[in-house]
């Protein structure tokens, strides 16, 4: 991804021909094509009228603006991981059915491959195009193996055994084995970490809140404290943060935010309060450090 950023930033039209990119990248077609299409996912790159250019958040994050560092140019901080994972899972422009579906609307305490199949047929089912099982396995797959680590062989190095970046967050743990509904022998179960999250600091916490509240409630001045734990796209649903933990960050949100946001205790319902001058979205900036910058 930073490779691609960088060439991006020379060309936009790097993704135009693909054999020219297998070049300049240095790999195959089909690893162009997943290239281009996770770097768009992962809000790093968009679409534009020649070809495709470095989003705000690609650029600050991989390049630098002007005479600032890049935040994160080799995807090293595990601030970064969460953010590309939250990019996946909430991106309003490029949603990836898989992320949408199990990180947003699951709500069972397992997830097993047949299980996920029967679920993401039913949501399917009302479509007017037929999307075979074995669609939607891949895409079960895909998303269990970003998060899960590949078990091969020791003496074994293939390109499909180089685990994701993403399963270093941990999100997801297998916790058992069960015999399949639907295939010969056992099936794993896997579940979501649903703890706290000490590596999910209180300023990247606010930067991602600050994204969900404008992305989906933009016109509102409070928010309940339930959507931000229970709501699709919300920081609690995203990262998996159990109430207990929800609760204790946003009753220090005005300390950690410098008074950006509020929280506001309630016989009725407690709530999230937005400063209403505040027009700036938090800076990127903001999220690897302890100072909120607008």
């Amino acid at each position: 991804m930073p490779k691609a950023a960088n060439e991006v930033a020379v060309s936009s039209s790097l993704f135009s021909n693909e054999d020219d990119a297998m070049v300049t990248l240095g790999v195959g077609k089909n690893m162009v094509r997943s290239i281009r299409f996770w770097a768009e996912a992962a809000c790093i790159i968009e679409p534009c009228e020649d070809g495709y250019r470095l989003t705000q958040f690609g650029q600050s994050l991989l390049l630098g603006k002007g005479h600032k560092a890049p935040l994160d140019p080799f995807i090293e901080d595990i601030k970064t991981l969460w953010l590309i994972h939250w990019n996946l899972s909430t991106n309003p422009y490029f949603r990836i059915f898989a992320w949408d579906f199990f990180v947003n609307r699951w709500q069972e305490p397992e997830i097993s491959a047949s299980s996920a199949i029967k679920a993401m047929r039913r949501i399917v089912s009302g479509e007017s195009i037929r999307i075979s099982d074995t669609v939607l396995d891949q895409q079960y797959d895909i998303f269990l193996h970003s998060y899960v680590p590949t078990i091969g062989r020791r003496t074994e190095v293939r390109e499909d055994n180089l685990d994701c970046p993403l399963v270093e967050l941990g999100l997801l743990r297998q916790i058992g084995l069960r015999q399949s509904s639907t295939r010969s022998g056992p099936e794993a179960i896997y579940a979501f970490r649903r703890e706290r999250k000490n590596e999910i600091a209180p300023s990247l916490f606010i930067y991602c809140l600050d994204q969900y509240w404008r992305h989906w409630h933009s016109k509102e001045r409070t928010l309940a404290l339930n959507l931000v734990v229970n709501a699709p796209y919300s920081p609690g649903q995203v990262f998996k943060l159990p109430e207990d933990d929800l609760r204790a960050r946003c009753e220090s949100l005005q300390v950690d935010s410098g008074g950006y946001f509020v929280f506001q205790e309630s016989a009725l319902q407690p709530v999230i309060v937005r400063d209403e001058e505040e027009a700036t979205p938090i800076n990127l900036s903001s999220a690897y450090s302890r100072i909120i910058l607008k």
